[in-house]
């Protein structure tokens, strides 16, 4: 595919110019760049080239390779289905995708054998389908594809931020409003690559909060997302000194050792409530909501109301 900058994105590393323009990974357009699929007026560019006026740059994303991911017949918790997507209700500790040392036991795995060959292709050979994902300790809602017009759809209404996704967690510490936002761009942390953080230069990324309830040390709250990076709302309460319960990574390990134990809870308490986008096929928009998991309630009965 062949782009020509705007005004705007003049002067962005191309690296950040192809994420602007395609949904894929960082790793994934880093990959493209080593191999030469990414071109500026038909020559091979380095990740660090800065995009100019007129350049024409070509974008060549191979087809997916034959997925290599084998089905597992894993329950699923289907709340929608019909030719063009399904929508399931993704437990706790369950992996979204295969990675290296991983490749079974994960979404993908089950969508594999419930599906059969009915996954879109765009994401290549272990992410067959995977529109968006979220974490494996975050439970909830998540919509996946099952062609690759489905796909496009869904992937450009992310991009386009009219895939709306709430999210329902509880915090450390207690809110001084009750609502506000985060606005601070995120990218890979600097030092530890398996993290991210707030940085400079970084992906724009967005989120909305407001309080649903407030405990003595803790608060329930309600975001919603108006970007989706990787770990978004951990990463941005982490910022604002009140890190999700019981997010060893971000610091949500920060509190009465008492109540993880008696939480019972394996990674942050963090729950993809509603999604909500329009049809690919029928135009027709959806909205789905997903009750709050054991593991959040048998949490919250245990908090003292303020």
């Amino acid at each position: 595919m062949t782009h020509i900058p705007t005004e705007k994105e003049i002067g962005l590393r191309i690296d950040a110019f192809v994420a602007e323009r395609e949904e894929i990974t960082r790793s994934a357009i880093q990959k493209l760049i080593e191999k030469g699929n990414i071109k500026v007026n038909d020559r091979p560019v380095k990740k660090s080239y800065k995009v100019e006026a007129l350049d024409v740059i070509e974008i060549d994303i191979p087809e997916p390779e034959e997925i290599s991911v084998s089905p597992e017949d894993i329950p699923l918790d289907i709340v929608y289905e019909d030719d063009d997507l399904i929508v399931v209700n993704k437990p706790k500790g369950m992996v979204v995708h295969p990675a290296p040392g991983n490749y079974s036991g994960t979404l993908v795995n089950a969508l594999l054998f419930h599906c059969k060959d009915s996954l879109s292709g765009i994401n290549g050979e272990i992410r067959p389908g995977i529109v968006h994902r979220i974490d494996k300790d975050t439970s909830g809602l998540l919509v996946v594809a099952k062609n690759d017009k489905a796909h496009n759809s869904l992937a450009a209404q992310i991009k386009e931020h009219s895939c709306e996704r709430t999210y329902e967690a509880v915090v450390v510490g207690n809110m001084k409003e009750f609502e506000g936002k985060v606005d601070a761009p995120i990218a890979r942390h600097p030092y530890d690559r398996k993290k991210m953080a707030i940085v400079k230069g970084g992906r724009e990324a967005v989120t909305h909060w407001s309080v649903v309830n407030s405990y003595e040390g803790y608060t329930h709250l309600r975001l919603r997302l108006e970007t989706g990076r990787t770990h978004q709302i951990r990463v941005h309460m982490s910022s604002i000194g009140h890190p999700v319960f019981c997010d060893g990574v971000y610091g949500g390990l920060h509190t009465k050792t008492e109540l993880i134990n008696a939480s019972k809870i394996n990674g942050q308490c963090l729950h993809a409530r509603t999604l909500s986008f329009t049809h690919p096929t029928s135009g027709e928009r959806m909205r789905f909501e997903s009750e709050l998991p054991k593991y959040f309630t048998d949490l919250l009965g245990k908090l003292t109301l303020k």
